[in-house]
């Protein structure tokens, strides 16, 4: 069978970026079949924090392949999870100490609202306009960061109220006094002086759309992910747990995207100073394999009915050693504040390049995980130039992707073992590319 015969056999229901076919990965690199070595500052989509194949994740998967690859959780334990338990009690916020492990994201957020609505005894949860949490039926319900990841499947789920989230560069009331590109996105993770109308939509959705009483859970994503690497004020995130706390309500942090050092931080949450009740964790949690974790308080994990949720594959032996090998190479190479230091060389270059390019409307973001928003002579979405200029990067050895609505939001998330030279030649290749 030929190449082109074996692609024509693959589902098109996904939307490809490129038609390169990877040899192999290494650090920040990946080499295609070719030979051709490509930058890769798409990380899997924030998967690969330890980068492309670290040689001690490796060492971990081969000597559990040799001793167990699968061991049912109903069924058995196992030591590469029980030793996964003991390396994020090391990490997580204090008082998070219980955990079940699913497969991927999507999983863990359909399993930490179950658990919201059993932990409460209610069935209603507050989203944000640009969330996305999986696609899976429940999740699709949760996800409004594009119409097309729900297209065609209604009907959905009920009991989720779309609220708005705190996206400064595009609040109309920033922009009515007046408030500059760079004052909406400077502030940010630090109090900016958010104008309070997200928080003041939410208490009307409380009492206008559903009632305290109904909602189990309020979900957020600390920095939108595919809505657009919108990173809010700390008074929004400060704000939903005191409304929370206030109605005896569980917030639950999708921290898929973010986690494990994503944003110069071990969790993305801890930019606030607040903790969520429940936390959803995968994408960097393995450095590849499918693994994703539902954290949270012994008291409200205890809550769970048995037998009530589960999968055969979830907290599999082998993703959980991999999952421990990546923890202790994050910690022990100290790749957090990698990412934090990084990050900040990477967004001084990016925000140097805005100054002299009037179709960058906006840089904004925390560690390595940093949106370029274009933007078109009107000031509105430019998905065209994005498209143009991802395609240019990848003719010259860089790969990042479009996030956003519109896909107007060029994301840059390398390894967090990228390095400034890296970082330089990554920005000089989009410096080019942005014609």
């Amino acid at each position: 069978m030929s190449l082109a015969d074996q692609k024509a056999h693959l589902s098109p229901v996904w939307a490809r970026y490129n038609d390169i076919i990877v040899d192999r990965g290494e650090g920040v690199m990946l080499y295609g079949d070719d030979g051709r070595a490509y930058y890769d500052f798409t990380c899997g989509i924030g998967v690969t924090n330890t980068g492309h194949c670290h040689p001690r994740v490796v060492a971990a998967i081969r000597e559990q392949a040799g001793l167990l690859l699968h061991g049912q959780a109903n069924i058995v334990y196992h030591k590469p999870m029980l030793r996964l338990v003991e390396g994020l009690r090391q990490v997580v916020p204090s008082g998070i100490d219980a955990f079940f492990f699913s497969n991927s994201g999507a999983e863990a957020v359909e399993g930490a609202l179950k658990l919201a609505r059993h932990a409460t005894g209610r069935t209603d949860v507050i989203v944000f306009d640009g969330g996305f949490h999986g696609r899976t039926a429940g999740t699709m319900a949760l996800t409004t960061s594009k119409g097309k990841y729900r297209s065609g499947y209604a009907p959905l789920p009920s009991g989720v109220h779309v609220a708005p989230y705190a996206y400064c560069f595009n609040c109309a009331i920033a922009k009515a006094a007046g408030r500059n590109t760079a004052e909406m996105s400077a502030g940010a993770p630090a109090d900016s002086g958010c104008c309070g109308d997200p928080l003041r939509r939410v208490e009307h959705i409380l009492h206008a759309n559903t009632t305290p009483d109904d909602v189990a859970a309020i979900l957020v994503e600390p920095v939108l992910g595919e809505g657009g690497y919108v990173m809010p004020p700390a008074s929004f995130i400060r704000g939903l747990r005191a409304i929370c706390d206030k109605y005896g309500i569980m917030l639950i942090a999708d921290e898929v995207q973010t986690g494990f050092g994503r944003t110069g931080k071990f969790f993305a949450m801890e930019h606030y100073g607040v903790t969520a009740d429940i936390i959803v964790a995968a994408k960097g949690l393995a450095s590849g394999l499918p693994l994703s974790a539902v954290m949270t308080r012994q008291e409200i994990m205890q809550k769970w009915h048995a037998g009530t949720h589960g999968g055969t594959y979830g907290g599999n032996a082998l993703a959980c050693a991999a999952a421990v090998a990546t923890l202790d190479v994050i910690i022990e190479e100290r790749l957090v504040e990698n990412a934090a230091a990084m990050g900040a060389v990477l967004k001084g270059e990016l925000s140097e390049l805005q100054q002299n390019n009037p179709l960058i409307g906006d840089v904004r973001g925390a560690g390595l995980m940093i949106g370029v928003e274009l933007i078109d002579e009107a000031g509105a979405p430019n998905a065209a130039l994005a498209k143009r200029t991802i395609a240019a990067c990848r003719e010259m050895g860089l790969l990042v992707i479009t996030c956003g609505t519109y896909d107007n939001v060029v994301r840059f998330i390398p390894p967090l073992v990228v390095n400034d030279d890296q970082i330089h030649t990554a920005v000089g290749i989009f410096r080019q590319a942005l014609v």
